[in-house]
């Protein structure tokens, strides 16, 4: 028997589809209220944050020199960091941001922080898809291998991203503390993979502990959206550009690590659940 208010899981969620559907229009809609450029926002901001990494990173300190079309290379990363970031703290926030409706009827507790993961999603289709654009201005000729393993790198992400939102969001019911400490990862966390940057600075610069740098999620993740998006512009392709044993090795821990993430992170927030309510 389930104790009564005890989270149902992610099954939950399928179960409730319509549900999920209805919040992710609500936050969408509740974000965008009284905005004159509504999704359009969606295209501004990283390109905004694109522009300035560029021209700081790209032209003052020369790294397009070193790394070939590193406007892709960059953009890529950021496109995908940006998803993750949003959709982590989002959903971190969400049970607490929810409150009234926690407290006034009873819906499966895990649809908040995972509505707060699809409406990251929404956000970063158009960046997507003016990435795309960008990579077939100059010669991008992916093939399928290629481009599923972009997806892997997404599916890494989002399964991620959700395991520690379902975490932290349980965890910020009881302790506020837990949304300023997320606020502090997703500060460093553009700096923790490749994306502004090559793994090769990082493997001279930490030798032989450089599997520690590949044991993060999001490295792996980042260096299979470059091998999606950037790699295929490339005109030599037979340089070092990506990580060593990444396919072979990196990828399927990369995968693991994340479903153990979403695991615990589903265990805890369903333990947690039961007080939601009472705790809000």
């Amino acid at each position: 028997m389930q104790i009564p208010g005890a989270g149902g899981g992610l099954g939950a969620v399928l179960k409730n589809r319509f549900l999920l559907r209805l919040l992710v229009r609500k936050e969408i809609h509740v974000r965008y209220r009284g905005s004159i450029l509504g999704l359009l926002w969606s295209y501004l901001k990283p390109l905004l944050q694109f522009s300035v990494y560029y021209v700081a990173l790209g032209i003052f300190l020369d790294l397009q020199g070193t790394t070939e079309n590193y406007a892709i290379y960059l953009f890529s990363g950021i496109v995908l960091i940006n998803f993750f970031t949003e959709a982590f703290g989002n959903a971190t926030r969400s049970i607490v941001e929810n409150r009234d409706l926690i407290k006034k009827i009873y819906l499966p507790r895990e649809l908040f922080p995972m509505s707060a993961v699809w409406v990251s999603a929404v956000h970063f289709f158009p960046q997507l898809l003016v990435l795309a654009g960008a990579c077939l201005i100059v010669g991008w000729r992916p093939d399928v291998l290629q481009l599923s393993l972009a997806l892997v790198g997404f599916l890494i992400v989002a399964c991620l991203a959700a395991g520690l939102g379902l975490l932290f969001g349980a965890v910020n019911v009881y302790f506020r503390d837990a949304e300023n400490l997320v606020d502090m990862i997703l500060m460093v966390v553009t700096w923790a993979s490749p994306v502004l940057y090559s793994w090769i600075l990082v493997s001279d610069a930490l030798g032989p502990w450089f599997f520690l740098y590949q044991l993060n999620p999001m490295t792996v993740a980042v260096e299979l959206f470059h091998l999606g998006f950037w790699v295929p512009t490339l005109e030599d392709t037979t340089g070092p550009a990506l990580m060593p044993d990444l396919l072979g090795l990196w990828v399927p821990i990369a995968a693991v690590l994340s479903l153990v993430v979403l695991f615990i992170g589903q265990f805890v927030f369903r333990r947690l659940s039961v007080n939601f309510a009472q705790e809000l």
